[in-house]
């Protein structure tokens, strides 16, 4: 198994085989939360007006994602994971678009296989990865708007291809790092308060949850569902 390593939307365009597209702060974390309190699938949008026009169309029951870290108008949720965590979703499906990780999934059009990436899913990731034994594997770090890259999508993949490897770096050395990072601050900030400081909290929660979520192409759209790797 070839393992390579990028960032940013424009190594997401170039991904190859089996493709993890990373977003930690917070998209897929609160993806990851949405489906563990019962969402049947996520289709997700680059562009929320896109969002929009797809929603008035009779896709997804709910809106949820960001632009500039904000819900946007016409928007049942924002991308926090803390917000998300709250909600009633049993049963329910989604549209999310956000501006790094469904950017990137929308990117990576050269990939045979996505999925979604963050913390919490890493191990149930990895493991549905492994049992299809792809020869290339392309871990991508989204990063800051898909564009700078972050601390916590770095240390991400850095782990996620630690673990492919079949070696298991310590968790808590790995919160105290991102902890530490530039990105991980603004939550933490009074004047940002659409950054809840329960969304840091939640997003490092290292596997928290025993699935995968991966991308169907279907009719055009990126779907995302749960999938559990035994």
């Amino acid at each position: 198994m070839e393992i390579r390593l990028g960032s940013q939307v424009r190594d997401a365009k170039e991904a190859e085989g089996t493709a993890i597209i990373i977003d930690v702060f917070r998209a897929f974390t609160t993806a990851a939360i949405a489906f563990n309190h019962g969402v049947r699938e996520i289709t997700l949008v680059a562009d929320a007006e896109d969002a929009l026009a797809l929603h008035r169309r009779g896709v997804g029951d709910f809106l949820m994602g960001e632009v500039a870290g904000k819900r946007p108008d016409g928007f049942d949720f924002g991308n926090s994971p803390y917000e998300i965590s709250q909600a009633d979703l049993d049963g329910k499906t989604l549209v999310q678009s956000t501006r790094a990780g469904t950017v990137g999934v929308a990117a990576a059009t050269k990939a045979d296989t996505i999925y979604l990436g963050s913390l919490v899913v890493a191990q149930g990731t990895v493991d549905a990865i492994l049992k299809d034994n792809p020869s290339v594997v392309s871990i991508i770090a989204m990063g800051d708007q898909g564009v700078v890259r972050s601390d916590e999508d770095e240390h991400c993949g850095i782990y996620l291809r630690n673990l492919l490897e079949g070696r298991h770096p310590d968790p808590a050395a790995l919160q105290s790092l991102i902890m530490q990072g530039g990105a991980t601050q603004k939550f933490f900030d009074d004047s940002q308060p659409q950054f809840h400081p329960k969304d840091v909290e939640l997003a490092l929660q290292i596997n928290k949850y025993p699935f995968a979520m991966k991308i169907n192409r279907e009719d055009g759209l990126l779907v995302a569902r749960k999938v559990m790797a035994a």
